[in-house]
Protein backbone atom coordinates (compact mmCIF):
# COMPACT_ATOMS: atom_id res chain seq x y z
CA UNK A 1 0.00 0.00 0.00
CA UNK A 2 1.46 3.43 -1.19
CA UNK A 3 1.43 5.90 1.62
CA UNK A 4 -0.95 8.79 1.15
CA UNK A 5 0.95 12.28 -0.24
CA UNK A 6 1.24 15.10 2.50
CA UNK A 7 -1.24 17.62 2.31
CA UNK A 8 -0.62 20.89 0.13
CA UNK A 9 -0.64 24.55 1.64
CA UNK A 10 -2.69 26.51 -0.22
CA UNK A 11 -1.48 29.90 1.60
CA UNK A 12 1.52 31.37 2.12
CA UNK A 13 2.35 34.05 5.22
CA UNK A 14 4.86 36.40 4.53
CA UNK A 15 6.52 38.78 7.01
CA UNK A 16 6.91 42.38 6.33
CA UNK A 17 10.32 43.48 8.04
CA UNK A 18 12.97 41.99 7.58
CA UNK A 19 11.74 39.67 5.04
CA UNK A 20 10.62 41.79 1.96
CA UNK A 21 11.90 45.17 3.62
CA UNK A 22 15.38 46.07 4.37
CA UNK A 23 14.28 47.40 7.48
CA UNK A 24 16.19 45.47 10.25
CA UNK A 25 18.71 47.56 11.25
CA UNK A 26 16.74 50.62 10.72
CA UNK A 27 15.02 49.16 13.64
CA UNK A 28 17.74 47.98 15.84
CA UNK A 29 19.32 51.68 15.67
CA UNK A 30 15.68 53.51 16.03
CA UNK A 31 14.82 51.78 19.19
CA UNK A 32 18.78 52.09 20.27
CA UNK A 33 17.99 56.46 19.72
CA UNK A 34 14.74 55.85 21.54
CA UNK A 35 16.35 53.88 24.86
CA UNK A 36 19.39 56.67 25.15
CA UNK A 37 16.41 59.42 25.29
CA UNK A 38 16.16 57.82 28.60
CA UNK A 39 19.30 57.93 29.29
CA UNK A 40 19.70 53.45 28.56
CA UNK A 41 22.34 52.45 26.27
CA UNK A 42 22.20 48.76 25.88
CA UNK A 43 24.59 47.65 22.93
CA UNK A 44 23.10 47.52 19.64
CA UNK A 45 23.68 43.98 19.26
CA UNK A 46 21.53 42.99 21.81
CA UNK A 47 18.37 45.22 20.55
CA UNK A 48 19.23 43.61 17.06
CA UNK A 49 18.37 40.37 18.59
CA UNK A 50 14.88 41.24 19.36
CA UNK A 51 13.91 42.75 16.33
CA UNK A 52 11.33 40.59 15.03
CA UNK A 53 9.62 41.20 18.24
CA UNK A 54 6.45 43.10 18.60
CA UNK A 55 7.19 46.49 20.68
CA UNK A 56 5.24 44.98 23.56
CA UNK A 57 7.91 42.55 24.33
CA UNK A 58 10.82 44.46 22.96
CA UNK A 59 11.19 46.61 26.19
CA UNK A 60 11.53 43.69 28.66
CA UNK A 61 13.20 41.57 26.59
CA UNK A 62 16.23 43.85 25.81
CA UNK A 63 16.20 45.97 29.30
CA UNK A 64 14.37 44.45 31.79
CA UNK A 65 10.53 44.49 33.65
CA UNK A 66 11.63 47.37 35.79
CA UNK A 67 12.35 49.66 32.52
CA UNK A 68 9.44 48.79 30.82
CA UNK A 69 7.70 49.30 33.93
CA UNK A 70 8.66 53.18 33.91
CA UNK A 71 9.37 53.56 29.96
CA UNK A 72 7.28 51.57 27.98
CA UNK A 73 4.90 53.65 26.34
CA UNK A 74 7.19 56.39 26.21
CA UNK A 75 9.99 53.97 24.54
CA UNK A 76 7.54 53.03 21.99
CA UNK A 77 6.55 56.43 21.00
CA UNK A 78 9.90 57.75 21.02
CA UNK A 79 10.64 54.54 18.45
CA UNK A 80 7.88 55.46 16.24
CA UNK A 81 9.23 58.75 15.96
CA UNK A 82 13.01 57.93 15.14
CA UNK A 83 12.05 55.49 12.90
CA UNK A 84 9.94 57.87 11.26
CA UNK A 85 13.50 59.47 10.26
CA UNK A 86 14.94 56.93 9.35
CA UNK A 87 11.55 55.11 6.78
CA UNK A 88 12.95 57.19 3.75
CA UNK A 89 15.94 55.02 3.38
CA UNK A 90 14.15 51.83 4.32
CA UNK A 91 13.82 50.45 0.60
CA UNK A 92 13.07 46.51 -1.04
CA UNK A 93 15.18 43.46 -0.18
CA UNK A 94 16.03 41.59 -3.96
CA UNK A 95 13.22 39.67 -5.52
CA UNK A 96 10.60 40.84 -2.37
CA UNK A 97 7.84 42.15 -5.32
CA UNK A 98 8.96 39.29 -7.80
CA UNK A 99 8.10 36.31 -4.79
CA UNK A 100 4.76 37.88 -4.08
CA UNK A 101 3.64 37.44 -8.04
CA UNK A 102 5.32 34.28 -8.26
CA UNK A 103 3.35 32.90 -5.26
CA UNK A 104 0.00 34.08 -6.75
CA UNK A 105 1.28 33.18 -10.11
CA UNK A 106 1.14 29.54 -8.70
CA UNK A 107 -2.31 29.76 -7.62
CA UNK A 108 -1.68 30.55 -3.82
CA UNK A 109 -3.24 32.60 -1.36
CA UNK A 110 -0.58 34.75 -0.53
CA UNK A 111 -1.11 37.06 3.02
CA UNK A 112 1.23 39.89 4.95
CA UNK A 113 1.69 39.35 8.64
CA UNK A 114 3.34 41.96 10.36
CA UNK A 115 4.28 43.68 13.85
CA UNK A 116 4.68 46.92 12.61
CA UNK A 117 2.97 50.17 12.19
CA UNK A 118 0.25 50.32 9.72
CA UNK A 119 2.18 53.67 8.25
CA UNK A 120 5.15 51.66 8.12
CA UNK A 121 3.49 48.91 6.41
CA UNK A 122 2.32 51.44 3.44
CA UNK A 123 5.74 52.43 3.31
CA UNK A 124 6.54 48.68 1.92
CA UNK A 125 3.28 48.31 0.08
CA UNK A 126 4.12 51.43 -1.85
CA UNK A 127 7.51 50.16 -3.04
CA UNK A 128 6.48 46.60 -3.56
CA UNK A 129 3.68 48.42 -5.99
CA UNK A 130 1.37 45.25 -6.14
CA UNK A 131 -1.85 44.67 -8.74
CA UNK A 132 -5.00 45.60 -6.62
CA UNK A 133 -6.20 41.92 -5.60
CA UNK A 134 -2.60 40.35 -5.41
CA UNK A 135 -3.30 40.37 -1.63
CA UNK A 136 -5.16 38.19 0.23
CA UNK A 137 -5.02 39.79 3.52
CA UNK A 138 -2.61 42.55 5.26
CA UNK A 139 -2.62 41.43 8.95
CA UNK A 140 -0.48 43.54 11.54
CA UNK A 141 -0.10 43.01 15.54
CA UNK A 142 -2.70 45.57 16.11
CA UNK A 143 -5.38 43.28 15.29
CA UNK A 144 -4.20 40.65 17.83
CA UNK A 145 -3.71 39.76 21.90
CA UNK A 146 -0.17 38.81 21.15
CA UNK A 147 2.59 39.80 19.21
CA UNK A 148 5.32 37.04 18.16
CA UNK A 149 6.72 34.78 19.03
CA UNK A 150 3.03 33.82 20.51
CA UNK A 151 1.31 32.48 16.96
CA UNK A 152 -2.03 35.17 17.34
CA UNK A 153 -0.74 37.21 14.51
CA UNK A 154 -0.07 34.03 11.78
CA UNK A 155 -3.28 32.33 13.31
CA UNK A 156 -5.78 35.81 12.23
CA UNK A 157 -3.34 36.01 8.98
CA UNK A 158 -4.41 32.52 8.14
CA UNK A 159 -7.96 33.35 9.29
CA UNK A 160 -8.52 36.96 7.22
CA UNK A 161 -7.11 34.95 4.30
CA UNK A 162 -9.67 32.20 3.61
CA UNK A 163 -7.07 29.42 3.12
CA UNK A 164 -6.98 26.13 4.93
CA UNK A 165 -2.98 25.79 5.47
CA UNK A 166 0.03 27.69 5.59
CA UNK A 167 3.36 28.18 4.86
CA UNK A 168 5.35 31.01 6.19
CA UNK A 169 8.06 33.09 4.77
CA UNK A 170 9.93 34.99 7.72
CA UNK A 171 13.20 36.18 8.96
CA UNK A 172 13.64 35.56 12.57
CA UNK A 173 13.52 32.36 15.38
CA UNK A 174 10.32 34.44 16.00
CA UNK A 175 9.30 33.94 13.15
CA UNK A 176 9.91 30.35 13.26
CA UNK A 177 8.66 29.37 16.59
CA UNK A 178 5.35 31.34 16.15
CA UNK A 179 4.80 28.90 12.82
CA UNK A 180 5.77 25.73 14.66
CA UNK A 181 3.01 26.56 17.61
CA UNK A 182 0.59 26.57 14.90
CA UNK A 183 1.72 23.47 13.37
CA UNK A 184 3.07 25.71 10.24
CA UNK A 185 6.62 25.24 8.90
CA UNK A 186 8.75 28.14 8.07
CA UNK A 187 11.01 29.32 5.27
CA UNK A 188 13.75 31.59 6.52
CA UNK A 189 16.02 34.49 4.86
CA UNK A 190 18.82 35.33 6.50
CA UNK A 191 18.03 39.15 5.75
CA UNK A 192 16.63 39.64 9.61
CA UNK A 193 20.95 38.97 10.43
CA UNK A 194 20.12 35.50 12.11
CA UNK A 195 22.36 32.38 11.62
CA UNK A 196 21.60 28.91 9.77
CA UNK A 197 22.10 27.09 12.36
CA UNK A 198 19.96 29.00 14.64
CA UNK A 199 17.33 29.16 12.30
CA UNK A 200 17.31 25.31 11.51
CA UNK A 201 17.21 25.15 14.96
CA UNK A 202 14.42 26.56 15.47
CA UNK A 203 12.70 24.20 13.08
CA UNK A 204 13.21 26.40 9.49
CA UNK A 205 12.34 24.11 6.69
CA UNK A 206 15.02 25.98 4.22
CA UNK A 207 17.02 28.83 4.85
CA UNK A 208 18.14 31.25 1.90
CA UNK A 209 19.93 34.62 1.28
CA UNK A 210 17.15 36.55 -0.29
CA UNK A 211 13.74 36.71 -1.25
CA UNK A 212 15.07 36.70 -4.63
CA UNK A 213 16.63 33.33 -3.97
CA UNK A 214 13.17 31.59 -2.87
CA UNK A 215 12.44 32.46 -6.53
CA UNK A 216 14.47 29.21 -7.32
CA UNK A 217 13.16 27.04 -4.39
CA UNK A 218 11.43 23.84 -5.37
CA UNK A 219 8.20 24.82 -4.19
CA UNK A 220 6.63 21.49 -4.54
CA UNK A 221 8.46 19.71 -1.83
CA UNK A 222 7.82 23.32 0.33
CA UNK A 223 4.14 23.11 -0.14
CA UNK A 224 4.28 19.92 1.23
CA UNK A 225 6.84 20.27 3.99
CA UNK A 226 5.50 20.14 7.89
CA UNK A 227 7.51 21.67 10.67
CA UNK A 228 9.29 19.60 13.01
CA UNK A 229 7.23 17.33 15.31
Amino acid sequence: MTSPSPARHDTVIVDVDGTLADSTYHHALAWARAFARVDLHPPLWRIHRTIGMGGDKLVAEVAGEDVEREHGDTLREAWEEEYDELLPEVGLLPGARELVLALVGRGLTVTLATSGKERFTQHVLGQLDLPEGTLAARTSSDEVEQSKPAPDLLARSLEESGGTSALVVGDTTYDVAAAARLGMPCVAVRTGGFGDQELLDAGAAAVVDTPADLLDEDWGRLLTVQPPG
